[in-house]
């Protein structure tokens, strides 16, 4: 059942008294032993709350840190001054000295009648004060450097807006993007000519075309003219330009008998002509047809 407001804060409160009263009683047990081991007045009314005071501290906290080695950290402190203050008040229960008005003295070497455990009790409850320098001063430093691993409220919306704004800006990819690769210029192959099939002794004549009917030129669709002034397209770029001039049949025959010199008949195919002299299909058969002629010749 949940509490209301109410009766969260009389919970609280009612804790708090308790804890108070608890207070008080191991004040009056350890006020007496820092006397019993040297202390003055004044040491020895502090004494309790250099103990139970850092119990207090570490729990605190424990309920605030919330990184594992933190939170650790904070009870093993709470766990270890709470046995050492019960084990002071153990011995003060034990030494009926311990509880006189204070006109009399005990004597430190009497707080157990076994002199290792006397000198093991001495030895705590003189450390502790030191003890709580170190481990007071560490967890104060964690609580002040800790930081919430979850906000409420609009700075935190604020904060999530931004982060999230900042990986929807970020690039999808690890790398940059790569230049773009260079375009080399095409070498289009040379265009069949009517000379070099006239040249050629094997070769083939060409059909004649069809006659194409007058009706059939008059029924083509013709573009509308138009009146205005046709604008300017642009310099054609170097790559769309032919590279080299076009070769005469005879430059062509020539170069490729340049270049199979030393070709066997069986390697002297269109397809490597036309790849090593960079000719169209038609050239490339024209000029195997004729080197393998030639050759023939030469053996006969």
């Amino acid at each position: 059942m949940n509490l209301n407001r109410k009766g969260r804060i009389t919970l609280v409160l009612a804790l708090v008294a308790v804890v108070v009263m608890a207070f008080r009683v191991s004040w009056n047990a350890l006020r007496d032993i820092a006397g019993a081991v040297g202390a003055d007045e004044t040491a020895a009314t502090l004494y309790p709350f250099v103990v139970d005071g850092l119990m207090a501290l570490a729990l605190i906290a424990t309920l605030v840190l919330t990184d594992p080695k933190d939170k650790s950290f904070a009870l093993k402190v709470l766990g270890t001054y709470t046995l050492a203050s019960l084990v002071l008040n153990y011995v003060h229960g034990l030494v009926p000295e311990l509880h006189s008005d204070g006109t009399e003295k005990v004597d430190w070497t009497r707080l157990a009648e076994w002199g290792p455990a006397n000198y093991a009790l001495v030895l705590l409850a003189t450390s502790l004060p030191v003890g709580s320098i170190y481990f007071g001063s560490d967890l104060v430093a964690k609580v002040l450097h800790h930081r919430p691993a979850s906000t409420s409220g609009p700075d935190a919306n604020a904060e999530e807006s931004t982060e999230t704004m900042r990986n929807q800006s970020m690039a999808d990819l690890s790398v940059s993007t790569p230049a773009p690769a260079r375009v080399l210029p095409l070498r289009m192959p040379d265009p069949v000519t009517v000379d070099f099939l006239k040249s050629t002794p094997l070769a083939k004549p060409l059909p004649n075309p069809a006659p194409v009917p007058v009706a059939a030129i008059e029924r083509r669709p013709v573009a509308a003219e138009s009146t205005r002034p046709r604008g300017a397209t642009g310099r054609v770029p170097d790559a769309a330009r032919s590279p080299k001039a076009r070769r005469t049949p005879a430059q062509l025959l020539d170069e490729t008998r340049t270049v199979t010199a030393d070709w066997s008949d069986g390697r002297i195919t269109a397809e490597g002509i036309r790849r090593t002299v960079r000719t169209s299909p038609a050239n490339a058969r024209m000029l195997r047809d004729t080197l393998l002629a030639e050759r023939a010749a030469k053996s006969a």
